[in-house]
This record gives C-alpha cells, structure tokens and sequence, in this order.
C-alpha cells in the first residue's frame, strides 16, 4: 500500500512537472484543438491539473488510512483498498483512453 501512496504521489506531481517543463499535456491540447488559443490551451492545462490534483490527493489522503485499516485489523480495509485501487486505476485508463471531441485520448501517452 506504501508502493500505492508513492505511485500516487508521482502520478500526481507528473502533470506539474510536465507543465514546468516538457508541456506534454499542452502540446497534445494544442495539437488535438489547433483553433485554441495559448490562453484557452492554458486554461484546458489548469482544468487538468485540478481534476488530477484532487484525485491525487484522495489517494493520498486514502492508502495510508487503508494501510492503517489494514495493520489494526478491520474486516473491510481489504476490499476498501481494493475498490480504491480500482477507482485509481479506471481514472487514469479513462484519461489514457477515452477519446476527446478532437478523436485524440485526454491525455498524452505519457503522461497516462
């Protein structure tokens, strides 16, 4: 569950990280919306990075209270941690699969 809470944290500072330096999510905006303006591109990153923020930090907030759950002993901290897990991974193959109005994924591949 640690390993879950480290992936998690990395997954969510990825798109900050990328925003300050390879502009991944950007680019792929720019190149799926040609029409957008810097402004209106920015403003789809912003979006971006306050959905994968909050779920991020659900996911911080939710592997070290599964890993207490877990440790002390209570019946329903597997399948809590499990559907967590679930919830977690469809939300990011949503955004590495789903395709947009442009007919591109959400997100960069790379950053999915």
């Amino acid at each position: 569950m640690y390993v879950g809470l480290a992936l998690t944290a990395l997954a969510t500072s990825a798109t900050y990280v990328d925003r300050g330096t390879t502009h991944l999510l950007a680019d792929h905006i720019r190149a799926g919306y040609p029409d957008y303006s810097q402004a209106r591109v920015d403003w789809a990153v912003s979006t971006y990075l306050v959905v994968s923020s909050v779920i991020g930090a659900l996911g911080v907030l939710g592997w070290p209270t599964a890993a207490w759950a877990v440790k002390a002993g209570k019946r329903w901290a597997r399948p809590v941690a499990t559907v967590m897990f679930v919830l977690g991974a469809g939300a990011g193959l949503a955004g590495l699969l789903t395709k947009d109005t442009s007919g591109a994924t959400g997100l960069p591949p790379e950053l999915g």
